[in-house]
């Protein structure tokens, strides 16, 4: 698993090649009409994952947003603004989707000269509410600029990049000016939801395929990071819901992995070490014999106490 969902990941998903020299010099940047690529992202979806881009998103349709302690309901037309410091899980409610999305890196917009620190905007900061509806002509004012972008993109203007970043700098400041949409007050509660999207990270992680593949997330910090909650939090939550600690939890799916690699790879065990995130196989074979009161190489001969 990577630590984050990167560019390069999503042009995957995408079907489409890398265009390494758009923007190369100033930071990356492209836009995408979702009506064209929502079949190739899943109808739109996109799982709960941190990411390394910014996005813009012009939304119209049902859809859902999930982050970590929140949902939020889009009825009809938004504006979305996503970072890589906010995981969140996006859900089409509906199959009638069209709009606007662009990506870009932090470098792209640091070229301009206004100083603007993204993470420093109300919009990125952890907590907030980055989805705002807006109504029928404040949607078609920001199509308007979309399109603009998208139509300066593909010329040959050769500062086509300022004039872009500027379009770029009036969606943040818009957004700015709205009210951001409350979350539901849903039956599915923060609590549930917490539990489901740390399952769904600490799963994702399995199988390992591969002796190069490695574990990332391994602590109920480096969990809780990716959830951006804080670990006590975390911790408490899973307690009330599975009566069992954010440690215990990662703990146990570790160890039943490392009985799949030892029965079922010829693997080395430095090599199913390192797999599961271990410093050093001693590491890792004090840890298996905590839970298994065995070690691993009696363990995968059969030799079990």
């Amino acid at each position: 698993m990577q630590d984050l969902y990167t560019l390069t990941d999503f042009y995957g998903k995408l079907n489409l090649p890398f265009p390494e020299g758009l923007g190369k010099d100033i930071g990356h940047f492209n836009v995408f009409n979702i009506a064209e690529y929502r079949t190739r992202l899943n109808n739109g979806e996109m799982r709960y994952d941190r990411r390394s881009y910014y996005k813009i998103s012009l939304i119209k349709g049902r859809n859902k947003a999930e982050y970590a302690d929140k949902e939020i309901q889009i009825e009809d037309r938004a504006l979305l603004f996503a970072s890589p410091r906010i995981p969140y899980h996006y859900v089409p409610q509906d199959e009638d989707q069209s709009g606007y999305f662009c990506v870009f890196t932090e470098n792209f917009l640091s070229k301009d000269k206004s100083g603007m620190v993204l993470d420093s905007l109300p919009l990125f900061q952890p907590g907030g509410l980055p989805i705002f509806t807006i109504n029928t002509s404040e949607f078609t004012e920001v199509e308007h600029l979309f399109k603009k972008i998208e139509r300066e993109l593909s010329s040959d203007y050769v500062y086509k990049f300022d004039l872009i970043r500027a379009y770029v700098l009036e969606l943040l400041h818009l957004g700015q000016k709205l009210h951001p949409v409350q979350p539901l007050e849903i039956n599915r509660n923060a609590s549930t939801r917490i539990t489901d999207l740390f399952v769904e990270l600490l799963e994702r992680q399995f199988p390992i395929n591969t002796p190069s593949q490695q574990l990332v997330l391994r602590t109920a910090n480096d969990f809780a990071e990716r959830l951006a909650v804080h670990a006590n939090h975390l911790n408490k939550v899973l307690k009330e819901t599975t009566g069992l600690t954010t440690t215990s939890i990662i703990h146990a799916r570790i160890f039943e992995e490392a009985k799949v690699m030892l029965k079922r790879t010829d693997w080395t065990i430095s090599e199913i070490s390192f797999g599961l995130g271990f410093e050093d196989p001693a590491h890792f074979s004090n840890f298996f014999k905590k839970l298994a009161n065995t070690s691993p190489l009696k363990f995968r001969k059969g030799i079990e106490i």
